[in-house]
């Protein structure tokens, strides 16, 4: 290697996490190797592409103080973005509601779309270091489930995620986070998600 190529490559900066270029999520491989077999196996399916699989994950916050206090919308778009390494969008009311002292327009909440390397990231987090922080933690409420594979789970505080200073934060803010699947029944997605290690209560 010349020393020009050398010294380029020491100047280079180093690569953002999620990229290509390392190792696939730990979660992502389980699901590959183990958890598609596990799941063709158990409900029979002929095709490959019929498996169930994760497709994206959204994280949203309402936030209703945002039409009074811009320091609140500023707060919880940088707890969102240490969470998920991944800006929100901003969420606007489409109507007016003068009950609520709401206009059209205005922001009242905020929502980021993860797929790919981020998603799985995320979901390994959320389900081996989050949720086992939650104090009293008796499981997940196994009847978040849309009726079309879909998942919705409410979380009390943001505090829970490592990353989270508790220090540094405004207040405590409550989070919802929607894991959508290719699953064309309940039963599919809830077997899919306990694989994965989702610690749904017991019936």
């Amino acid at each position: 290697m010349s020393k020009a190529k050398a010294a380029q490559k020491k100047t280079e900066a180093p690569k953002a996490p999620g990229t290509k270029t390392e190792t696939p999520p730990r979660m992502l491989t389980l699901y590959r190797d183990t958890i598609a077999p596990q799941l063709t196996k158990e409900f029979d399916y002929d095709n490959a592409m019929e498996v169930p699989r994760i497709a994206k994950v959204v994280v949203n916050i309402g936030i209703g103080e945002a039409k009074d206090n811009d320091k609140a919308l500023d707060a919880a778009v940088g707890d969102v973005v240490t969470i998920t390494g991944q800006k929100p969008a901003l969420i606007k009311a489409r109507k007016s509601v003068a009950a609520f002292k709401l206009r059209a327009g205005q922001t009242v909440g905020i929502k980021t779309t993860l797929r790919g390397r981020r998603m799985w990231f995320f979901l390994d987090k959320l389900l081996n270091v989050a949720l086992p922080r939650i104090r009293d933690f008796r499981g997940v409420n196994p009847e978040g489930f849309d009726g079309r594979g879909n998942y919705s789970l409410g979380l009390r505080e943001q505090v829970i995620f490592p990353e989270i200073d508790y220090d540094k934060i405004d207040k405590l803010r409550g989070l919802e986070v929607s894991i959508v699947t290719t699953a064309r029944t309940d039963d599919e997605a809830r077997s899919l998600l306990t694989r994965l290690g989702m610690p749904f209560k017991k019936r």
